[in-house]
């Protein structure tokens, strides 16, 4: 029995090609990933539909796109590993042996303070949102507002539990405060919510934030953990418009042009469904330049004979109409701001001439380095 338990241990992947199923199969159908690895944990549901959990920190640094040009694009092996292990809810996690004390949950019901600045959940609800100076230089508050089954830089904060996680999702109170948590972290960033099914579009300041948001790319580390504590706490479905706005403003619009490398390298890989990890990759491939440094795309195959380039490109583009229209979700119109708001999934925006005009304007700053408190 002892050899048997030892044959089905877990192995790590050893590839980038091991770490990513995305094409494995063109099919629109795909359940979320690794929901039949044993020891995962399901029944996570959500405000629009089933969902899982799953886990993991924001562990490794994430850049700009400044050297793109000057060296050849690759995966990053570490990143697939760990947004992998994250899909697939941590195949070899294990609990924590001290007693669950529930932590995170008592946190957001208000009954402990995050450690160690003893402040509650209400008093960051109800005075933080707007302070910008007080969320981008305060490292602590990040772990206790989107906590996640591993241990992150701030050490009294602390990971959740399988069993915490289910208590949370049954408690209203925690899901109510979790989400005004994300509203105040989306204002910070130039980003508004929409409605309960998560879809999102620039906010009245979105200018400033934007501006801010390209240059402090430790802020990218920060999203990372935000759209996995989503999956974590029951609302998996809120990733895909968020990190659609994202690519749709990094690749697009021009407007935060070194986010782009990390959309794309974690961002994206966050999101479990395959089929909608696909239609988010074909939507930026389609915007992508120069396009030749795209990494993420489906392996090249053989052209068949007697199709051309040209009708191959057309193949493609039509398929990338269709995928992204199948995995976006509906969204408020488009308003007439002057200041030129968006609502996430606008088709307007993806037109071929916006589409080109904004190409020929995106120029990545210079890097800036990565702060490692917000992991």
């Amino acid at each position: 029995m002892g050899n048997l338990m030892g044959s089905l241990k877990y192995k790590d992947p050893s590839t980038v090609e091991e770490c990513d199923s995305t094409w494995v199969t063109d099919s629109e159908d795909d359940t979320y990933e690794g929901e039949e690895a044993e020891g995962s944990f399901s029944g996570c549901p959500g405000p629009s539909g089933p969902r899982r959990c799953g886990e993991q920190s924001d562990s490794f640094p994430q850049f700009g796109d400044t050297a793109e040009s000057s060296i050849k694009m690759k995966r990053s092996f570490h990143a697939a590993k760990d947004l992998y292990k994250y899909r697939h809810s941590y195949p070899n996690y294990k609990e924590p042996r001290q007693p669950n004390e529930y932590c995170n949950l008592r946190f957001y019901l208000n009954k402990i303070p995050l450690v160690p600045d003893g402040i509650y959940i209400e008093e960051i609800l109800s005075k933080w949102k707007g302070d910008y100076d007080k969320l981008e230089h305060n490292h602590t508050y990040i772990q206790w507002l989107f906590p996640l089954r591993e241990q992150g830089l701030n050490f009294y904060a602390q990971e959740l539990t399988q069993d915490e996680i289910k208590e949370f999702l049954n408690m209203r109170e925690a899901k109510r405060r979790f989400l005004l948590a994300y509203t105040i972290m989306l204002d910070f960033f130039g980003i508004k919510l929409l409605d309960k099914n998560g879809n999102v579009a620039r906010a009245a300041n979105w200018q400033d934030r934007f501006q801010h948001l390209n240059e402090s790319q430790h802020n990218y580390l920060r999203i990372t953990r935000i759209l996995k504590s989503l999956g974590e706490l029951g609302f998996e479905a809120f990733k895909l418009p968020l990190v659609r706005l994202l690519l749709q403003e990094a690749l697009l619009e021009g407007t935060l042009p070194n986010m782009r490398h990390s959309a794309l390298e974690y961002f994206v890989y966050t999101v479990r469904a395959r089929s909608q990890r696909r239609g988010l990759l074909r939507f930026a491939q389609r915007l992508y330049q120069p396009p030749e440094n795209f990494i993420w795309g489906p392996p090249k195959r053989r052209r068949l004979p007697g199709v051309g380039v040209k009708g191959s490109r057309m193949e493609a583009a039509a398929a990338a109409d269709r995928s992204v229209s199948q995995t976006t979700p509906p969204v408020q119109g488009r308003p007439s701001s002057p200041k030129g708001e968006k609502a996430m999934g606008s088709r307007s925006a993806e037109g071929p001439r916006e589409e080109k005009d904004n190409q020929e304007n995106m120029r990545s700053p210079a890097s800036q380095k990565v702060h490692s408190l917000d992991m």
